[in-house]
């Protein structure tokens, strides 16, 4: 494992991207909490403290639309240039003074969203570029690692810098972390044609060329909706976290932050090992170990005995990213470069956007049943979704004279 992440390290353009990750990803977790906390104090509304948190999220929606953008230009020049104005969108909730500004600490998440759906999609592309293959996967697992790190420590930065020095404080540690991260984007070193463009095709068209070389393609589709089906039931379960501190350890409120802590820890290490099992395993079977484990981890929080469900916790938080490492590995390696940016971005909808509907349901659900029916509904999808991952295996090996053909085999998704 210690051997592929210095390999990784001492890659350039992976330090680089590594320190452009690092630099946005801490800014907008600060800045997401911040802007709830902002919110609550000037309206005194949890409602509308929460829904800042949607409108972050809800661009991911759109992802298929939004991506395709991102094979309409040099991918390393939409990174910049969309961090650059992102850069700019954060300096506007320096003008909220009152409850008649809020709607900028709306606004700006939301355009952030539609940021990150675009940076992730031309991420993806770009990373097939400029990161040699054998590399991906424990690149992958890197930037997984550095995206639960920053889910630890930017939150608690954020929370002490608004209690210290206000909201604009974040909100200029944001604008700048996008300018700086503008910066390390720029110095990456890749060759990239012009893409072409097809006369008279319509965006629409382009979107759904994506979306349909996606779903033909009978490898990537399985494991983009495991990885869908492993939010979903993250979300369910993180969704009972507070009954379960409640009815079944009787321990207060603020003990989700040591479940929290400890399922970042595992996410890390997960983040960690990701491209070390990759060489050894194929995308698929990390995968549905990856299920495996985390159903394990969910179960464990049937039971009321505290270690048991602190080491639950840790189990959640390692084996959660491995579907999502898998999937996206793979699409970078069978997707051709010119569709690149429009099957990432669609595979990051169909994995994320079931987050946020999950909370949904997980929020009625833990209202009205019992919260060990809401984490056996967790533990159930975690581990029919690996049985199915499983079954599918023999069925994705069987040539689909429909699915589209790439020069690089399956096998090589490891």
């Amino acid at each position: 494992m210690t051997v592929g992440l210095f390999t990784v390290l001492r890659d350039r353009n992976a330090r680089v991207y590594m320190t452009g990750v690092i630099i946005s990803g801490f800014g907008d977790s600060a800045m997401l909490l911040a802007a709830g906390v902002w919110v609550k104090e000037l309206t005194g509304s949890n409602s509308l403290a929460a829904l800042v948190g949607f409108c972050s999220w809800a661009p991911t929606l759109a992802g298929p639309f939004i991506g395709t953008l991102a094979d309409r230009m040099r991918r390393r020049t939409l990174l910049i240039a969309t961090s650059l104005t992102l850069g700019l969108i954060m300096m506007a909730p320096l003008a909220v003074r009152s409850s008649q500004d809020v709607w900028l600490l709306f606004a700006a998440p939301t355009s952030v969203g539609v940021g990150t759906v675009l940076m992730d999609a031309a991420e993806t592309a770009l990373i097939a570029s400029a990161i040699p293959s054998k590399l991906r996967g424990d690149f992958n697992g890197l930037v997984r690692t550095a995206i639960e790190s920053n889910k630890l420590i930017g939150p608690l930065i954020g929370a002490g810098l608004f209690t210290l020095f206000g909201g604009p404080t974040v909100a200029l540690l944001n604008a700048l972390s996008f300018l700086l991260a503008a910066a390390a984007f720029a110095l990456i070193r890749v060759r990239e044609a012009v893409p072409a463009r097809r006369a008279g095709q319509k965006w629409t068209a382009e979107t759904a060329e994506g979306i349909r070389y996606l779903w033909r393609h009978p490898m990537l589709r399985s494991l983009v909706v495991a990885g869908g089906c492993a939010m979903a039931a993250s979300s369910l379960s993180s969704t009972a976290t507070y009954a379960l501190l409640d009815i079944g350890l009787h321990q207060p409120a603020a003990y989700a932050g040591v479940l929290t802590s400890l399922q970042g820890v595992g996410s890390i290490i997960s983040g960690l090992a990701a491209g070390a099992l990759l060489r050894r395993l194929p995308a698929r079977a990390l995968s549905v170990v990856g299920l495996i484990v985390f159903t394990l981890g969910v179960l464990t929080r049937l039971t009321d005995l505290i270690p048991v469900v602190l080491g639950g916790s840790l189990l959640i938080g390692l084996g959660l990213p491995w579907p999502l490492i898998s999937a996206l590995t793979a699409v970078q390696k069978e997707t051709p470069n010119e569709l690149l940016g429009r099957v990432a971005a669609t595979a990051n909808t169909l994995v994320f956007a079931p987050t946020g509907l999950a909370l949904l349901a997980g929020s009625a659900m833990v209202a009205v049943l019992d919260y060990r029916m809401q984490l056996l509904a967790a533990g159930a999808l975690g581990l029919v979704t690996a049985l199915l991952l499983t079954v599918g295996a023999r069925a994705a090996k069987t040539p689909d004279p429909e699915a589209p053909r790439t020069d690089i085999s399956h096998a090589d998704a490891r």
